[in-house]
């Protein structure tokens, strides 16, 4: 499916200024990455993207630099809905695994399976619910394996005035 719309992220401020890529994902992992694979993890709202960076402490947030993005996306599979996840054969239990307790008993999180599978049979990306504790089922994200600024996967920061940061010498 194509995806247009405007979505939302929180970012530690030391890496506002590469906001669209996706190397934080990479250099940990996270829930559909593992270690290795690029990945943007977006909020279709703006409490989407704090709850996700909350960690489940809402009144406990670490300094963060908010920012919205212009998506633009096709090849996106809809993991919201449960039609589509019989048809790609994804199971919410999957989706919503214990991954970071998976990865520190040396295993393979069933997300990253349902996520290898998705990117190998084409999909740039997946619109899934959240799992964040505290989300409610309103809260969706946006995670894209595949976007840069053209189009069949354009995801663009919105940064009309320039105030991101060009680089991380603004932190020393």
């Amino acid at each position: 499916m194509r995806v247009r719309c405007v979505c939302y992220r929180a970012h530690d401020p030391r890496w506002a200024f590469l906001p669209l890529s996706g190397e934080g994902a990479a250099r940990k992992g996270a829930r559909f990455n593992p270690k290795g694979v690029p990945a943007l993890y977006l909020s279709l709202s703006v409490i989407g993207a704090l709850i996700e960076m909350g960690h489940s402490f809402g009144h406990r947030l670490d300094p963060l630099t908010m920012c919205s993005y212009e998506v633009d996306a096709d090849d996106v599979v809809d993991l919201t809905d449960a039609s589509e996840r019989d048809r790609v054969g994804a199971q919410l239990s999957d989706m919503g695994c214990a991954w970071a307790y998976e990865v520190a008993k040396g295993r393979k999180p069933a997300s990253w399976g349902l996520a290898e599978r998705l990117r190998s049979e084409g999909a740039a990306g997946i619109l899934t619910p959240s799992f964040a504790r505290g989300a409610g089922p309103d809260v969706v994200n946006l995670v894209l394996w595949r976007w840069g600024p053209e189009l069949p996967h354009r995801v663009v920061v919105h940064d009309p005035s320039g105030r991101l940061p060009r680089n991380q010498l603004s932190w020393s």
